[in-house]
C-alpha cells in the first residue's frame, strides 16, 4: 500500500473503534456506520494497486492535473525578475567561479532569514538557443516573496538585487507570458508558439561532476557532433530555510537516519551528510530545499523525442537521474520559465 493508503487505513480503523466505543454510551446515527463501512470497503478490504480507492485517487489526480491552473503561477506576493550575466570568464576560472557561488549562497542565506517560516523562493533559469552556428544564452533570476509571510517585500527584493548585482551584469526584465499547451503527446507537449517541449525533473545530481558538465548539458557539444543541437533550458528553484528550521531539519534527519537505517554503508553515508550540514550551519549558512528541471525543445515531436534521447545519454554519462514527468508535461515546462518562482511546492510532483 502507498503511504496515503496506510494512513487512511489507520484512520478508518481508529474512527471505527471510536464509534464502536461511543456506541456503548450513546448510539451513533446510522449514517456514521454507513460511512465507516464504505471507507473500510474501499480502503481496507481491497488494498493494493487494484483497489477502488487507488483508482479513485489516480483518476482525481489526473482530472486536477489536466490543465495548468491559474493558482499554480499566480500566488499572492511580490515577484521580480532580472537577467543576470556573470563577467566574462567567471565560470571558466575555478577561483572566480567559487567566489560567484559564495556570493549567491550569501544571498540565499539572507533570503532565508527574513521570515520565521520558509516561503521566499529564488528561481534561476539558463536557456541555450541554437541559431545556425551561434548559440544565444539567456540567464534569469526571479525572486518571489509570498504575501502570507508578512515581511517587507520591497526591502527583501532591494537587498537581493544588490547582492545579485555584485555577481555580474543585472538587468530588470519582464517575463514573457506562459505559452499555452495546444496538444499533448507521450512525453511531450505542443505549445501555441509552434514549439514542442519535453521537461524532466533532475532527481539525482552527484556531488562530483566532470568539468565539462555544463558544456555538455547546456551547449550540447557532444550531441552537436551527432547532429543539429537542440535548444535546452535548465532551471533550479531554491527555497532557503530559516536558521531555526534548518537546525530542526538537520536534527530530525540525523535522528531518523540513526533510528531507521540498518545498512551500515547507508548509516555512514547519512552520517557524512549530516556532518557536512552541521559544519555549514556552524559556519552561518542555512539549508536550502531545491528542485531542478531541464527542458529540451524542438519544432516537431520527432525532433524533441530525439533531443530527449540525447539528453538521457548525457545524463547517464554524468550520473544524473532524470524523471520525465509522464502525464504532467502540459504544465512541467512552466518550471523552466521565470514563472516557476511563483509555484507552490509540489506543483509538479
Amino acid at each position: 500500500m502507498s503511504p496515503a493508503e496506510k494512513v487512511l487505513s489507520k484512520f478508518t480503523a481508529g474512527a471505527g473503534g471510536a464509534l464502536l466505543a461511543s456506541a456503548l454510551l450513546t448510539p451513533p446515527p446510522a449514517w456514521a456506520f454507513a460511512g465507516v463501512g464504505a471507507a473500510a470497503a474501499l480502503i481496507g478490504l481491497a488494498p493494493g494497486p487494484r483497489s477502488v480507492a487507488r483508482w479513485a485517487t489516480v483518476g482525481y489526480r489526473r482530472l486536477t492535473e489536466s490543465t495548468v491552473p491559474a493558482s499554480m503561477t499566480s500566488q499572492a506576493g511580490a515577484t521580480e525578475t532580472w537577467a543576470l550575466y556573470p563577467d566574462h570568464g567567471t565560470m571558466q576560472d575555478p577561483y572566480r567561479r567559487a567566489g560567484f557561488h559564495a556570493g549567491f549562497s550569501r544571498a540565499l542565506t539572507f533570503a532565508g532569514q527574513q521570515a520565521r517560516s520558509a516561503g521566499i523562493q529564488v528561481h534561476v533559469t539558463h536557456h541555450a538557443a541554437h541559431e545556425g552556428d551561434y548559440t544565444t544564452h539567456t540567464q534569469t533570476v526571479s525572486v518571489h516573496v509570498p504575501k502570507s509571510l508578512g515581511v517587507n517585500a520591497a526591502r527583501v527584493l532591494g537587498t537581493l538585487e544588490a547582492e545579485f548585482a555584485g555577481l555580474g551584469a543585472l538587468v530588470p526584465v519582464d517575463a514573457d507570458p506562459i505559452p499555452d499547451v495546444v496538444q499533448r503527446g507521450p512525453g511531450w507537449a505542443a505549445l501555441d508558439d509552434g514549439r514542442y517541449a519535453s521537461t524532466a525533473r533532475i532527481t539525482g545530481w552527484p556531488a562530483e561532476a566532470e568539468g565539462d558538465l555544463m558544456q555538455e548539458l547546456l551547449l550540447g557539444a557532444r550531441s552537436e557532433r551527432r547532429g543539429p543541437a537542440a535548444d535546452r533550458s535548465l532551471s533550479v528553484l531554491y527555497r532557503p530555510l530559516p536558521l531555526a528550521q534548518a537546525r530542526r531539519s538537520a536534527k530530525w534527519t540525523s535522528a531518523a537516519g540513526e533510528a531507521w537505517l540498518t545498512d551500515q554503508v547507508k548509516q555512514d553515508t547519512a552520517r557524512d551528510a549530516g556532518g557536512t550540514a552541521h559544519s555549514a550551519l556552524v559556519a552561518g549558512d542555512t539549508l536550502v530545499d531545491l528542485d531542478a528541471y531541464v527542458t529540451v525543445w524542438g519544432d516537431s515531436p520527432e525532433r524533441v523525442t530525439a533531443a530527449r534521447s540525447a539528453m538521457d545519454i548525457e545524463a547517464d554519462r554524468h550520473r544524473i537521474r532524470l524523471d520525465w514527468l509522464i502525464g504532467q508535461q502540459h504544465r512541467a515546462h512552466v518550471m523552466t520559465t521565470p514563472h516557476g518562482a511563483q509555484t507552490r511546492k509540489g506543483a509538479v510532483l
